[in-house]
């Protein structure tokens, strides 16, 4: 498919400019799935030699994040000096979502460090004695060892789950490894954390140090999608089990957006004190146009061809209409259970380039396999078109 041609000229010089200015600490997570994963995908899109070059200047700067004992790397980066300073501990979710740009830089630029850098990751993630067979969310990148033993599918721990699956469809199904890892991983996470209601609701619990925290954030819902696409790659006798599993959770946290006022979703709902799929604290209740449930939504839709799961996500596009929109675009709200809603005046950079995809993949066939759509975390979903050609066939 052809970009607009002023959208690729407005990239372009974009590309050209970028990181020439920029000054302040960002996070490496968030430079590599919105800077690398966003020019890979602007590269592969366009052709655009700009693209490439930027992306691999870009890679080359990230590489002394890796400079610590154990390989891990640390969390925080200054954009100015590109010096790296100390966040404490690495986080599961970041520094396990680096693999898919990574391996694209190294099939880039022929040059195998960027591979190395997160096979090593993978490598001491897979050696390293984990509790119950899970994976926390914290670890020292000097010591190698579990920093504290809460473990999360949502915030923290999300994508690194998510990035497992994804590589071995990536691969063309050939990263054994990152398949083992990933199937370990969904049994100790049933074993442990996945819970059912009084109500009959199936939801994926946090973990803190051997106690269940009857909670589910929003950020976790994007496990139904995840469940559902790795249903087919598992052993013959587990895989209408997962994908019974994928639909159970996405149900879950479509009642999550069902049962508030605005027909959206809390940050985060709870299974405790008589509620269910509820934000009980006002701390969980607002929303700032957050995509994992329609990105289940899309997943489903694309493996069922259940036609719920597209009226799913007609709903969620109804509500953001009458609820988010503003002059400016789309804001987020303070109270999904408020009638009355209050914008909190920001729209997420997030709600464009992973919020619309999934909706709009969610009415489109097959036969748009070889397009990139936004799948996640972030831009970076765009390079995995393979996944969509192993999904589509």
């Amino acid at each position: 498919a052809q970009l607009w041609p002023p959208v690729v000229t407005a990239l372009a010089f974009r590309g050209q400019t970028i990181f020439h200015t920029s000054n302040g600490e960002a996070s490496l997570f968030e430079v590599n799935i919105r800077y690398v994963g966003g020019l890979l995908s602007a590269y592969y899109l366009t052709g655009e030699e700009v693209f490439k070059q930027k992306v691999l200047e870009l890679g080359e700067k990230l590489l002394p994040a890796f400079n610590t004992p154990t390989g891990i790397p640390r969390g925080v980066i200054n954009l100015g000096s590109w010096g790296w300073a100390s966040a404490g501990s690495s986080i599961l979710a970041e520094f396990g979502t680096l693999h898919l740009e990574f391996v694209h830089l190294t099939e880039l630029s022929g040059n195998p460090i960027f591979t190395e850098k997160v096979m090593n990751i993978r490598k001491l993630l897979d050696k390293i004695e984990k509790p119950h067979g899970l994976y926390p969310n914290f670890l020292s990148p000097v010591s190698g060892n579990w920093v504290q033993h809460h473990v999360s599918l949502g915030g923290l721990g999300d994508s690194f789950y998510e990035y497992l699956i994804k590589s071995y469809l990536m691969s063309d199904r050939t990263d054994e490894e990152a398949k083992r890892m990933y199937y370990s991983a969904l049994e100790a996470i049933e074993a442990n954390l996945v819970q059912k209601s009084p109500g009959g609701l199936t939801y994926v619990a946090e973990w803190r140090g051997g106690i269940l925290d009857h909670k589910m954030g929003h950020l976790a819902c994007f496990s139904g999608g995840m469940v559902g696409i790795g249903a087919d790659d598992s052993v013959p006798e587990k895989r209408q089990h997962y994908l019974d599993l994928a639909a159970e959770i996405t149900h879950t946290c479509h009642e999550s957006y069902s049962r508030s006022a605005t027909k959206l979703g809390p940050e985060a709902f709870r299974f405790d004190g008589g509620a269910e799929a509820t934000g009980t604290r006002l701390s969980d209740r607002y929303y700032i146009l957050r995509p994992e449930v329609i990105e289940s939504y899309m997943y489903m839709w694309r493996l069922t061809h259940d036609p719920k799961y597209r009226q799913w996500g007609w709903e969620a596009v109804e509500a953001l209409e009458k609820h988010c929109r503003v002059d400016g675009g789309f804001s987020g709200i303070r109270d999904v259970y408020a009638s009355t809603v209050s914008h909190d005046n920001m729209q997420q950079s997030f709600f464009l380039h992973i919020r619309t995809g999934p909706l709009w993949t969610d009415c489109g066939p097959c036969r748009h396999r070889q397009s990139f759509t936004c799948w996640g975390q972030g831009t970076s979903r765009l390079l995995v078109s393979r996944i969509l050609q192993a999904l589509c066939k």
